[in-house]
């Protein structure tokens, strides 16, 4: 019932925060944006620190001074792995009238839709990650710390879910539709997450490598993407802010919970 909770609660998170649609009549303002992305940044980073780089380099720790190694390795790999996926998959940000990726044709929403699936498969990696390491018993990681780390994603995932549907509301798309994309976008977190935690169950050893890859993976999405967009043009203050905050309540939760 645990790992069922821990896989589906960031998916629940995107959902709620796609519903934004159904009770809000315009698009999100600018400032509210930048304070969801800075807040998104924050959440990210601190669970990218706490609950995977941490989490890797102790349970290396029988390799003495060489502890650094699956974590860095790991990490490495999930910068690289994001860095494909970002030039492999079509995908349009939000502000942007320019593509990423091949080019091809394909609808706006269906490109900003995409935008969002790439920030939230490193999510569900590393909450597969760590459920694996909790259902695996190893004392790095606690059943609680791994539903507090699915927590903090479906806090920020809420905004997440705002921020691709409002906007698709706005272009005229009806709020049914508006939802159903912007629940969409968060689908892929719990197939990543199950898809992680089964492999995990048969590479127990390779544990503190995935859970460094999907950290990897997290802060690719939050330094390429999140970030530049929080600080750009006016009230880049506010996403500031908002980072420290979602940060520090990321770390709480961790400490306090996990």
């Amino acid at each position: 019932m645990n790992l069922f909770l821990g896989i589906m609660i960031p998916f629940i998170g995107t959902t709620l925060g796609a519903g934004c649609v159904f009770f809000m009549r315009r698009e999100l303002s600018p400032l509210v944006q930048k304070i969801f992305l800075g807040f998104a940044s924050g959440v990210m980073v601190a669970a990218s620190v706490w609950s995977l780089l941490i989490p890797a380099m102790d349970m290396s720790g029988h390799m003495g001074k060489l502890a650094f190694l699956p974590a860095a390795v790991g990490f490495l790999g999930g910068i690289a792995f994001l860095l494909a996926m970002d030039r492999a998959v079509p995908h349009l940000h939000l502000g942007s009238e320019e593509s990423e990726g091949p080019k091809v044709a394909l609808k706006k929403t269906t490109m900003l839709v995409l935008a969002v699936t790439l920030h939230n498969i490193p999510e569900g990696l590393s909450a597969g990650a760590v459920l694996a390491g909790a259902a695996a018993g190893n004392s790095s990681v606690t059943m609680a710390g791994a539903l507090t780390l699915s927590l903090g994603i479906a806090i920020q995932n809420f905004p997440e879910g705002a921020i691709i549907s409002m906007p698709l509301r706005g272009a005229g798309i009806s709020r049914r539709r508006s939802f159903a994309y912007g629940a969409l976008s968060g689908a892929v977190e719990p197939v990543a997450a199950a898809a992680t935690l089964l492999l995990a169950s048969y590479i127990s050893p390779m544990l503190p490598y995935l859970l460094a890859f999907a950290a990897g993976a997290m802060i690719y999405v939050v330094v390429e993407e999140l970030i530049p967009e929080a600080s750009e043009g006016a009230h880049s203050n506010a996403g500031t802010i908002a980072f420290a905050f979602g940060f520090v309540l990321m770390m709480i939760l961790d400490v306090a919970l996990g």
